[in-house]
């Protein structure tokens, strides 16, 4: 922290003693005599803003480098107090645009390249920063480095934005260089932290392009241990042995003597890992005892590969109407984690409880929304919600507009057709057929009537009835404002749809289905009747060569898609087990799950980032980017 920085902070603290002197002895007078009133003193913002004026007065009443030099200072102090309208304002100033010293030119690239970033223009504050020099001061040329990178980011390049945190040649100089060799470890963590934030999002490919380009030790260096945490992503101690290994062969690299932040806090979630975890399942359901097979397939696989594992206790929460007894009998047995229930009413239950004596994930989400729970209370679970928004977002990636749905007409069906409605509508698109079928329906009426073909029939009969029947030739079309289907459908009603809609001149319309399309099955010439159809998923049921998987099928029963889906939920219960409080404090923001990219809301809300798949000769294929919709 800087001399100046201390200032403040110590003018700030005074300020609020006295005030708080003040303040009692205004109440003590109060008690005895008459009120007292008390004008508290000026706090440090009313001095910031009474020194922004005095800049700017004097600046407007100066000329030259002088001028510009109070005008540029004034603005970096409304850009820190926030006042973000006023600064872009006077960055505006004609006197700015006279040559300025390269210092002067230096910050006032800064100065409008923050404002351009404030006004959601990264493109623009890119330009005024890779357009400066660097300067001669090492604590400008840090702020450069910084703010470039950051915009990198905005811009999501955060390729660019590690180059640019570690010191790029875009920036760097040897004189640079020379100056910033005595710069603190504190800031020296600072940048290390923000490369690791930028390493951790670059994707697979990009980072293999990186390390492919790297062309000096800092860089590979880095890229290497990037690559070492990321191979023992679902183990804490593989990833602290990872860390220890890459030290010692990188033992002369900057990181390994001051590892980024969240590296170094692997130690303590380590030590502070759950001992005893409760499970609270409904084990007499089907549903209940396929989330217990994907824990303990976890499980097995933890102690298998020597990363440690937990006590675990289960306890049946089957018919149970009150979660608060079995829950506290787990708490009584010693569990300093609790995974469950998977009920709605019983997380309910939980959520209102205003504190959890220990971290809890429950396996369902709350509906509860008058009550703000407790810190220990998080979120895991299978949300149609969460699916269904998703399907949404891969339509609009890929600029369609108006939807067709095709949905069963049962109670539940007509709720997920709602779901879809509102996200599709909120995100822009309109809804310009709807259609429902039952297990008694003939699917062709359903068809006809979605793509408007019974419409085209009857416009055809009205004409025949005018004119001679010798002179017609009729071929039925079908409507013309439909840029995608989405249906709600299981396997079995989807091989009778997909082909009944290319029937029905539908063949050229992509569809979107939902996750019941799939069952899980990988019998090619069943599903054929489902070639074209997209769909989203978790990487459990899509991801082909999996030895992890093939051990779970063959240590427990065959079982369908739904309860597949739930064995991954198991899966990712344990594997979530010991990360929760990394997610509570963003030292990770993410964690490749069975069920899909998992990451944490503001809500502690497990989301999950599914995969998008198309039947291809009877076997879902996964897509590469996610806009690659049309046939």
């Amino acid at each position: 922290m800087s001399n100046n920085d201390n200032s403040k902070t110590r003018l700030r603290i005074e300020n609020q003693k006295l005030l708080l002197i003040l303040l009692l002895s205004g109440l003590i007078t109060a008690c005895a005599s008459s009120p007292l009133l008390v004008e508290p003193p000026p706090l440090e913002d009313e001095f910031t803003s009474q020194r922004i004026d005095e800049l700017l007065a004097n600046a407007n009443n100066s000329l030259g480098q002088d001028a510009a030099e109070m005008r540029i200072t004034a603005i970096e102090l409304l850009l820190e107090q926030g006042l973000l309208d006023r600064a872009a304002l006077e960055s505006q100033a004609r006197s700015l645009n006279e040559v300025l010293a390269p210092e002067l030119r230096s910050r006032f690239a800064m100065v409008q390249a923050r404002v351009a970033n404030s006004q959601d223009d990264p493109q623009s504050a890119l330009q005024y920063l890779t357009e400066t020099t660097p300067s001669n001061s090492g604590d400008m040329n840090t702020q450069l480095r910084k703010l470039l990178g950051d915009t990198y980011l905005l811009l999501d390049r955060p390729a660019d934005a590690f180059r640019s945190y570690i010191a790029s040649p875009e920036i760097e100089s040897s004189e640079i260089k020379s100056t910033e060799k005595f710069a603190s470890e504190e800031s020296i963590q600072d940048f290390h932290d923000l490369a690791w934030s930028a390493l951790t999002i670059i994707d697979d490919a990009e980072l293999s392009s990186l390390a492919n380009s790297a062309s000096n030790y800092e860089t590979r260096g880095w890229i290497e241990l990037a690559k070492a945490v990321a191979g023992q992503e679902l183990s804490i101690k593989g990833q602290l042995d990872s860390v220890q290994q890459w030290r010692r062969v990188w033992s002369s690299h900057d990181a390994a003597r001051i590892l980024p932040r969240p590296l170094v806090q692997l130690q303590r979630n380590w030590e502070q890992r759950p001992r005893q975890v409760a499970l609270l399942l409904p084990l007499q359901e089907q549903a209940g005892r396929a989330i217990q097979e994907g824990f303990l397939s976890a499980y097995y696989q933890s102690i298998e590969a020597n990363r440690g594992a937990p006590i675990i206790k289960f306890y049946d929460s089957s018919g149970v109407t009150n979660i608060y007894p079995i829950y506290d009998e787990a708490l009584d047995d010693g569990a300093d984690l609790v995974i469950g229930p998977l009920d709605k009413e019983l997380v309910n239950q939980l959520h209102r409880l205003p504190n959890l004596a220990v971290p809890t994930l429950a396996l369902n989400y709350t509906d509860d929304g008058s009550f703000a729970g407790s810190d220990n209370f998080f979120q895991f679970g299978l949300a149609p919600e969460n699916e269904i928004e998703q399907a949404a977002q891969l339509a609009t990636s890929a600029g369609f507009k108006n939807a067709a749905i095709i949905t069963p007409s049962g109670s539940n069906y007509l709720r997920l057709n709602s779901l879809f409605e509102n996200a599709w509508t909120a995100a822009g698109g309109n809804v310009v057929s709807r259609s429902t079928f039952d297990s008694e329906s003939d699917y062709a009426e359903i068809i006809k009537q979605s793509m408007a073909i019974d419409a085209s029939e009857a416009r055809a009969e009205k004409i025949e009835a005018l004119l001679p029947r010798n002179r017609i030739e009729f071929i039925p079309r079908r409507r013309q404002d439909i840029d995608f289907i989405y249906l709600i459908a299981n396997p079995r009603q989807g091989r009778q749809i997909q082909p009944t809609l290319a029937f029905y001149f539908a063949e050229s319309l992509p569809i979107i289905a939902y996750p019941s399309i799939y069952d899980g099955s990988d019998n090619a010439d069943i599903n054929r009747d489902l070639n074209g159809i997209i769909f989203l998923d978790a990487p459990w049921l899509l991801q082909q060569s999996n030895p992890f998987k093939e051990f779970v099928s063959n240590s427990f029963r065959k079982t369908a898609g739904p309860l597949e889906r739930l064995r991954a939920m198991g899966i990712d219960s344990f594997r979530l087990h010991d990360r929760l409080s990394q997610f509570a404090t963003s030292e990770i923001n993410f964690l490749g799950g069975a069920t899909g990219l998992l990451t944490m809301n503001a809500d502690r809300e497990i989301q999950r980032q599914l995969l998008a798949a198309r039947f291809i000769d009877g076997a879902p294929q996964l897509l590469p980017p996610l806009n690659q919709l049309r046939r």
